[in-house]
Protein backbone atom coordinates (compact mmCIF):
# COMPACT_ATOMS: atom_id res chain seq x y z
CA UNK A 1 0.00 0.00 0.00
CA UNK A 2 1.66 3.30 -1.06
CA UNK A 3 0.84 6.60 1.04
CA UNK A 4 -1.23 8.89 -1.32
CA UNK A 5 -0.52 11.74 0.69
CA UNK A 6 0.59 15.32 -0.81
CA UNK A 7 3.79 17.06 0.27
CA UNK A 8 1.01 19.71 1.32
CA UNK A 9 -0.24 17.41 3.75
CA UNK A 10 3.25 15.71 4.97
CA UNK A 11 3.97 19.20 5.52
CA UNK A 12 0.89 19.93 7.58
CA UNK A 13 1.14 16.76 9.54
CA UNK A 14 5.01 17.58 10.50
CA UNK A 15 3.79 21.45 11.58
CA UNK A 16 1.19 19.52 13.35
CA UNK A 17 3.38 17.21 15.43
CA UNK A 18 6.27 20.04 15.99
CA UNK A 19 3.25 22.29 17.53
CA UNK A 20 2.27 19.13 19.79
CA UNK A 21 5.76 18.38 20.37
CA UNK A 22 5.97 22.04 21.61
CA UNK A 23 2.76 22.05 23.68
CA UNK A 24 3.80 18.49 25.47
CA UNK A 25 7.84 20.74 26.11
CA UNK A 26 6.09 23.25 27.70
CA UNK A 27 3.75 21.52 30.07
CA UNK A 28 7.07 19.00 30.74
CA UNK A 29 8.79 22.44 31.31
CA UNK A 30 5.72 23.89 34.12
CA UNK A 31 5.59 20.47 36.00
CA UNK A 32 9.31 20.35 36.91
CA UNK A 33 9.87 23.98 37.16
CA UNK A 34 10.91 24.26 41.37
CA UNK A 35 8.52 26.37 41.84
CA UNK A 36 5.77 23.67 40.61
CA UNK A 37 7.31 21.20 42.66
CA UNK A 38 7.57 23.04 45.69
CA UNK A 39 3.79 24.25 44.64
CA UNK A 40 2.67 21.32 44.38
CA UNK A 41 4.38 19.64 47.74
CA UNK A 42 2.62 22.56 49.69
CA UNK A 43 -0.63 21.50 48.41
CA UNK A 44 -0.51 18.14 49.47
CA UNK A 45 0.85 18.77 52.79
CA UNK A 46 -2.20 21.61 53.18
CA UNK A 47 -4.58 19.07 52.11
CA UNK A 48 -2.82 16.02 54.55
CA UNK A 49 -3.28 18.78 57.64
CA UNK A 50 -6.47 19.50 56.71
CA UNK A 51 -7.58 15.81 56.07
CA UNK A 52 -6.07 15.20 59.65
CA UNK A 53 -7.44 18.24 61.43
CA UNK A 54 -11.11 17.37 59.98
CA UNK A 55 -10.71 13.35 61.40
CA UNK A 56 -9.07 15.05 64.65
CA UNK A 57 -12.45 17.51 64.81
CA UNK A 58 -15.12 14.66 64.06
CA UNK A 59 -13.03 12.49 66.83
CA UNK A 60 -13.20 15.43 69.28
CA UNK A 61 -16.81 16.16 68.33
CA UNK A 62 -17.64 12.41 69.05
CA UNK A 63 -15.93 12.41 72.55
CA UNK A 64 -18.00 15.56 73.82
CA UNK A 65 -20.87 14.05 72.04
CA UNK A 66 -20.56 10.65 74.29
CA UNK A 67 -19.73 13.17 77.41
CA UNK A 68 -22.70 15.16 76.62
CA UNK A 69 -25.00 11.88 76.72
CA UNK A 70 -23.82 10.55 79.52
CA UNK A 71 -24.39 13.43 81.73
CA UNK A 72 -27.65 14.82 80.33
CA UNK A 73 -30.93 13.16 79.91
CA UNK A 74 -32.99 13.06 76.34
CA UNK A 75 -34.00 16.67 77.01
CA UNK A 76 -30.92 17.80 77.73
CA UNK A 77 -31.05 18.55 80.99
CA UNK A 78 -28.46 17.60 83.25
CA UNK A 79 -28.20 14.00 85.09
CA UNK A 80 -27.94 14.84 88.59
CA UNK A 81 -26.80 11.35 89.63
CA UNK A 82 -24.35 11.52 87.29
CA UNK A 83 -23.15 14.94 87.16
CA UNK A 84 -22.68 15.65 91.26
CA UNK A 85 -19.90 13.14 92.10
CA UNK A 86 -18.37 14.08 89.21
CA UNK A 87 -18.13 17.79 90.08
CA UNK A 88 -17.59 16.41 94.16
CA UNK A 89 -14.43 14.56 92.93
CA UNK A 90 -13.21 17.66 90.49
CA UNK A 91 -13.51 20.04 93.67
CA UNK A 92 -10.89 17.56 96.06
CA UNK A 93 -8.76 17.39 92.99
CA UNK A 94 -8.60 20.99 93.19
CA UNK A 95 -8.13 21.12 96.85
CA UNK A 96 -5.59 19.00 96.76
CA UNK A 97 -3.45 20.79 94.00
CA UNK A 98 -3.77 23.80 96.04
CA UNK A 99 -2.57 22.11 99.77
CA UNK A 100 0.49 20.44 97.50
CA UNK A 101 0.83 23.57 95.91
CA UNK A 102 1.07 25.54 99.51
CA UNK A 103 3.23 22.56 101.07
CA UNK A 104 5.68 22.85 98.19
CA UNK A 105 5.82 26.52 98.65
CA UNK A 106 6.48 26.62 102.12
CA UNK A 107 8.73 24.09 102.21
CA UNK A 108 11.22 26.28 99.53
CA UNK A 109 11.07 29.45 101.92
Amino acid sequence: MTDARTPAQIEADILRRREQLAVTLDEIGIRMHPKTIIGDAKAKVAAQVDHTAGRAFVAVNRVVSDVKARFTDEDGAPRLERVVPVALVAVALVGLLAASSRKSGKSKR
